[in-house]
């Protein structure tokens, strides 16, 4: 009897955050797709290159490599894999950059999985989705305070060190909870 997962269209979800995969991956399984999952980019290149995936959902920012090689990666596998970036940390700079190396979509964490089955209709061609007001400077503040931080392993001299910045002043910054847009 024929497996019902070999006529659903493959998915390749790579991810570091494993309850936010095990949640999007079932959404997306509600949705037809047979859907595999890896952590990391050096994960999920075996598995891409085993059974090249027909959709891939990738963060970009994961312990290792960046999602950016994995994007490259699965382009030169098959250039018809349709490609959605997730992440936490967006910025014009990155989205140019995945869009140029083969992603179909770019999308700012938190995605629900209707919003990527909706991504990967994108025409690669179409402009690049640019919100209609732009982030805030204190927004752009809190966000990039939030990825030095997490370079720096949650350490707060380091980090306030790699600012420049006082390490009562970082604290009382990230005291704040994150502006909303």
């Amino acid at each position: 009897m024929n497996d019902p997962r070999n006529e659903q269209p493959s998915l390749l979800l790579v991810d570091d955050d494993t309850t936010f995969c095990a949640v999007l991956s079932r959404a997306l399984e509600k949705r037809g797709f047979a859907v595999t999952v890896a952590h990391s980019v050096e994960d999920a290149m075996p598995l891409a290159q085993d059974s090249p995936p027909e959709f891939a959902v990738v963060d970009l920012k994961m312990e290792g490599a960046s999602g950016l090689v994995l994007i490259k990666f699965l382009h030169e596998l098959d250039p018809a894999t349709r490609i959605v970036v997730l992440t936490g940390y967006s910025s014009i700079a990155t989205a140019v950059e995945a869009i140029k190396l083969g992603a179909t979509q770019y999308l700012s964490k938190p995605a629900n999985a209707d919003e990527i089955v909706a991504a990967f209709g994108h025409q690669p061609s179409d402009a690049l989705p640019l919100n209609a007001q732009p982030p805030s400077v204190e927004r752009l503040e809190w966000e990039h305070i939030q990825r030095v931080l997490s370079e720096n392993q949650g350490n707060i001299s380091a980090t306030a060190r790699a600012l420049n910045m006082h390490r009562r002043t970082l604290q009382r910054k990230l005291a704040k909870r994150p502006v909303n847009d």
